[in-house]
């Protein structure tokens, strides 16, 4: 069954195109305007309204709910104090990625995890006898991102606090006489924050926001948009650029986190105590360097791709539609396949193409030459490119 979320009358009303798209079985706006370039721009200059309300939420509580998680996640959730959150990911006992998502932690022994799919009983399985509880919120919470370089002031003029809060921190205040809780989150790669509501308090939090930020350039964006923004700040998304461990064919479909760029997640291997899912397999990948793939960012060489067209009496095309599918990455020789990409756009604010992809590990230095394969003309013709680290849009503001 269809399910709209708790802000669907306001998103609805706003939408001009009335373009829909279905995530996790509620209905979701591909764009509110003919124009997605135009809410890409809303949040890169200003600020940007989503409503990212179907991600699936859980509620971890009790005395051992921080030690529950310490086994579950790849990252150590011990590090983040109450106040904070993490991106993390869970892994199967071969070391392959279940899925990620972002946990929050309002208090000592209370945690809100979201995913994009469903893992209440991937969880709950793994309780045993310790004292943690374990609930869907997912119907109970609305979520609302604002995001751009003006989110900070705008939302600090409802919620002051929210001036003062660090990247990945958690606070509390009121928007429109009802309680909400604030990450400094996102999925855009911009300064932004997430809101989360009770599902009853949507529509009032939701009108309180609007009526607060009109006159400064913000706009509704939808999933369209959210594309663009998270591919040129290198966020992965599930069942594009790498797929559930659970749901894979093959292990050509399931992916480590090393070699989805998350090393980072696992900080200090050696100075970790913990026997999380899957940390045996991870240090058998490390002691014996068998990361298939690293994760990096393709700059195009624009003066290649123009020729390339050029020479088939075409204009070049700049289209900023991403491409999430398979294009082929082949040595600087065009000799021997070393790679693929699994998203592909032309960026409107670095003014490149670029795209997302795994090349072999001995090609993973930023500046290593490759070639691209695209489809020119009904063939398939190579195109420079280089090897850079992600994310490609980084900005100050964003951590600032």
């Amino acid at each position: 069954m269809i399910q709209t979320t708790p802000f669907h009358e306001r998103t609805a009303a706003l939408n001009e195109t009335q373009l829909w798209s279905h995530w996790s079985n509620h209905l979701v706006a591909g764009r509110y305007q003919l124009s997605d370039k135009a809410e890409y721009f809303a949040v890169r200059n200003a600020a940007g309204l989503f409503d990212t309300s179907p991600l699936y939420k859980y509620r971890v509580t009790g005395r051992e709910a921080e030690a529950f998680l310490a086994g579950v996640l790849a990252r150590d959730i011990r590090a983040c104090a109450p106040g904070g959150a993490q991106y993390t990911c869970w892994l199967d006992e071969r070391g392959f990625v279940v899925e990620d998502g972002v946990v929050l932690r309002p208090a000592r022994d209370e945690f809100l995890l979201t995913s994009a799919e469903p893992n209440l009983a991937w969880f709950a399985q793994r309780i045993g006898r310790r004292d943690v509880r374990i609930e869907e919120a997912s119907d109970e919470l609305g979520a609302l991102a604002l995001q751009g370089p003006r989110s900070r002031d705008l939302l600090a003029k409802l919620v002051p606090q929210v001036a003062q809060l660090p990247y990945f921190g958690v606070t509390a205040g009121e928007i429109g006489g009802a309680e909400v809780t604030v990450s400094r989150t996102g999925f855009t790669g911009d300064l932004g924050y997430e809101l989360w509501v009770g599902a009853g308090d949507a529509l009032r939090v939701w009108d309180a926001l609007w009526e607060s930020v009109q006159g400064h350039g913000v706009q509704p964006f939808g999933l369209d948009a959210l594309q663009m923004l998270r591919i040129e700040a290198g966020l992965l998304e599930i069942g594009a650029d790498f797929d559930s461990s659970r749901y894979a064919w093959n292990d050509a479909h399931r992916s480590t986190p090393l070699e989805l760029g998350w090393g980072r997640m696992l900080g200090d291997m050696k100075k970790d105590d913990r026997a999380f899912v899957g940390r045996r397999a991870l240090e058998r990948e490390i002691a014996e360097g068998t990361s298939r793939w690293a994760m990096r960012g393709l700059v195009v060489d624009w003066q290649d791709y123009d020729r390339l067209y050029d020479e088939a009496g075409l204009i070049p095309p700049k289209d900023h539609t991403p491409v999430i599918e398979d294009s082929m990455v082949y040595d600087d020789g065009y000799r021997q396949r070393v790679g693929y990409a699994t998203a592909f756009m032309y960026s409107p604010v670095l003014q490149r193409h670029i795209a997302l992809a795994r090349v072999r590990p001995d090609l993973a230095e930023p500046g290593t030459l490759v070639k691209l394969e695209l489809t020119v003309d009904h063939h398939y013709e190579p195109v420079a490119a280089h090897v850079a680290r992600l994310p490609l849009f980084n900005p100050e503001r964003k951590t600032a």
